[in-house]
């Protein structure tokens, strides 16, 4: 009989590969998962260290998750969210408009990042279009910055492997120097370096710029790129000054990622469009959101069909993804689960002062509950010896990183680090 990972092959095309690689290393066939752990097929088990691609903040198999889902299940699983409403959506947004930095809310929904993206780019310009200022339908992107591969979201990202081939497709938009440190440069030296920038740029293109998208404080497929919140300060006051939207692309840096509930609230600054996805639901359901601010809102609001935004989500604000991103925050709250990160966060970089100082690691950072280091030495099947070693890894170039789900403990960190030190040279 055919095992599972054949028949993937034969059947599936999988996301972000190369699938002639499948001839070398065939997937991995994964049977279960409980908290951390990922269970394969043939009963061995690997730590889940990137949170199966940054989704899954609480865990696999969460009890209160999964009982708010069925619960769900018996009253409502979808219904269209034009001309109606359900509890579900109306409670998650908000809750979110009560935890989000300042004003934000009037909740936009869709089922990833990408698409969350797509919404804030439009509704930036459709915003400023209302305003009877169409000229404003550039936008300014930072060198290293990733923001999804649909083609507006392609044409803000600067990642060439995703990027380059379809360059011709994408809109013209303007990319600034990115926060993150140069080699021997500090973090705040970094903010003020690409904040001029900024300025200058603004300065003489502000009148045909609609916004700005910024990840805040990681850069996180451009290689864990990690910065000063100084950047996000000066960049809010610089759009503020030239008449500029902020776009906080926050799908995997929300939610607790770097510390803070959302990342925008280290330089205690409100964007004009918040973005949301990835870890909202804890990983068991897509789900992504827009949130903006009044005036932002009030630029649509009128009697012209034409001047409303009419983007649409076959199963925007689905009601199981709602109730599963309401579960997920009511254990943030009950848990305190920020406040415990924090003592693993603590743990772990005491833990990792011998892997910081080893010959083969260059630049080991970290923000919240992400960690990463460049290898001197690239291995490109560093990857795959990690999953032999019980841990899922999977590099961004030469940049080793970890973002584990919030219910690793001591133990699993320990593991963790200690497979990662025996796979360097």
């Amino acid at each position: 009989m055919v095992d599972l990972a054949q028949r993937s092959v034969s059947a599936v095309w999988h996301p972000c590969t190369q699938m002639k690689q499948h001839e070398r290393v065939p997937p991995v066939a994964i049977d279960k998962a409980e908290g951390a752990w990922l269970y394969h097929s043939n009963g061995r088990r690997m730590l889940d260290a990137i949170s199966s691609w940054w989704v899954n903040l609480l865990g696999h198999g969460h009890p209160d998750i999964k009982a708010a889902l069925r619960d769900q299940l018996e009253k409502l699983e979808h219904v269209m969210l034009a001309g109606l409403t359900h509890e579900p959506v109306v409670l998650l947004s908000e809750r979110l408009a009560g935890l989000a930095p300042g004003d934000l809310g009037h909740c936009s929904y869709a089922s990833d990042g990408a698409s969350a993206v797509e919404i804030a780019l439009k509704m930036s310009f459709h915003c400023w279009a209302n305003r009877g200022k169409r000229e404003k339908k550039r936008f300014a992107m930072l060198e290293n910055g990733y923001h999804g591969e649909t083609l507006g979201a392609l044409s803000v990202t600067d990642v060439p492997l995703f990027r380059s081939v379809y360059a011709p497709l994408l809109a013209a938009v303007d990319r600034l120097p990115t926060p993150a440190p140069r080699a021997g440069e500090s973090r705040g030296a970094a903010a003020e370096r690409a904040a001029a920038a900024l300025g200058q740029h603004l300065e003489r293109h502000a009148e045909d710029t609609a916004a700005l998208i910024v990840e805040p404080l990681v850069q996180c497929a451009g290689g864990m790129a990690m910065h000063d919140a100084g950047y996000l300060r000066a960049a809010r006051e610089l759009c503020t000054r030239f008449g500029v939207h902020l776009i906080a692309d926050e799908i995997a840096v929300g939610f607790g990622r770097t510390g803070t509930l959302f990342a925008c609230e280290q330089a205690a600054v409100v964007p004009d469009f918040l973005c949301l996805s990835k870890g909202i639901t804890g990983g068991y359901l897509p789900l992504s959101v827009v949130m903006t601010r009044p005036e932002v809102y009030a630029a649509f609001y009128d009697e012209r069909a034409d001047r409303g935004f009419l983007h649409s989500h076959s199963y925007s604000g689905n009601p199981l993804a709602c109730r599963a991103a309401l579960a997920v925050l009511d254990v943030l709250e009950r848990d305190q689960v920020l406040a415990r990160n924090r003592e693993t966060i603590d743990w772990t970089n005491r833990r990792c002062d011998a892997l910081r100082a080893r010959r083969g690691v260059c630049n080991f950072r970290n923000t919240g509950m992400i960690w990463a280091f460049e290898l001197a030495h690239p291995d490109p099947q560093f990857s795959e010896r990690a999953r032999a070693a019980g841990v899922l890894l999977r590099p961004l170039g030469d940049t080793v990183y970890w973002m584990p789900p919030y219910c690793v403990g001591i133990e699993e960190m320990d593991f963790l680090v200690d497979a990662v030190e025996k796979l360097l040279p």
